[in-house]
């Protein structure tokens, strides 16, 4: 059968926000369940880069992502990450359709982020949601942006300071954001996080990019820091803070910022058991959802684009 094929514009209007955080909820309580089986992803090095394989079931559908990823394409004016995911029926192996791998990774990335900070800092009275929350972005590129359309979907924000290595970058980053009607900055020194309700890192540093600050007791949501050999965050502040993570064994082998701090994995949680209700986010102090990526959240944004294509074609 002829699978229809999304581009990056088709992809992303298939991903409205507040439903793909709905989506990924959906998808946390499966996981939680024992419904879904994600084997770890194959990554075979490239040069300047690597080719990653993630597939995944959830048993009613399934899902394979092949992307390649080469931190130096922009310099060359390709996207870092280029690839497609595919949709398949998981009772006869049907192709369903197949959307544009590197939207499907920026907004079921953001997306997860976002219902990390519903879920572990939003019932707080207190800042950063009663009267708009404060957002310290790290990182000028598509994961940067697309944290600051998906946090701003669901969460009232009221400015945003935005801090790159290239500040040239930063400056029309803060420039597109300030346009839509967000007030941004760019930073040319990276602020004090104490400042701040709510903090994203989304680079590629292999060294923090700030120093901790014991006043800040807001949420950060840590997603550059992929590979054991990154580093995003201190280690001063994961020390004392609570830390939730997408998948706890991905995390263990991947995420450089808890490898290097040697933090106490017993103490690191999985967001799924605050979704399904088995754990308690935490009442204060600083919270850290660290994101290493996992094949099941491209799949929740498969089945959700897949639905909104199949509501368009009964129309």
């Amino acid at each position: 059968m002829n699978a229809p094929s999304l581009d990056r514009r088709s992809t992303e209007r298939a991903l409205p926000w507040p439903a793909l955080v709905e989506a990924l909820r959906a998808m946390l309580l499966r996981k939680h369940a024992g419904l879904t089986r994600s084997p770890e992803r194959i990554a075979m090095p490239l040069p300047g880069g690597v080719l990653l394989a993630m597939p995944c079931t959830d048993g009613e559908f399934a899902c394979t992502k092949l992307a390649t990823l080469h931190d130096g394409n922009p310099a060359r004016g390709l996207p870092t990450l280029i690839g497609e995911a595919i949709l398949i029926r998981a009772d006869t192996g049907e192709p369903l359709a197949r959307f544009d791998a590197g939207t499907i990774t920026a907004r079921r990335t953001a997306a997860l982020s976002a219902l990390a900070a519903l879920e572990l800092a939003g019932a707080r009275d207190e800042r950063p949601f009663a009267r708009g929350g404060r957002l310290l972005v790290f990182g000028s590129g598509v994961q940067a942006r697309a944290h600051v359309d998906a946090l701003r979907a669901v969460l009232p924000l009221r400015e945003v300071a935005v801090h790159s290595r290239s500040p040239a970058h930063a400056r029309a980053f803060a420039q597109v954001v300030d346009d839509s009607g967000l007030p941004c900055r760019a930073a040319e020194s990276p602020p004090s996080i104490a400042d701040y309700d709510l903090v994203v890192t989304a680079t590629s540093s292999r060294e923090p990019l700030f120093d901790d600050d014991p006043r800040f007791d807001g949420f950060v949501a840590a997603i550059g820091a992929y590979r054991p050999e990154m580093c995003e965050l201190p280690a001063a502040l994961l020390r004392r803070c609570a830390i939730h993570v997408d998948d706890v064994e991905a995390a263990r082998g991947e995420a450089g910022d808890l490898l290097r701090a040697k933090v106490d994995w017993a103490g690191v949680l999985p967001l799924e058991r605050v979704v399904a209700g088995q754990a308690r986010p935490p009442a204060r102090g600083p919270v850290v959802f660290k994101s290493v990526g996992q094949a099941l959240w491209d799949l929740a944004a498969c089945r959700l684009a897949w639905s909104q294509l199949q509501r368009e074609s009964e129309r």
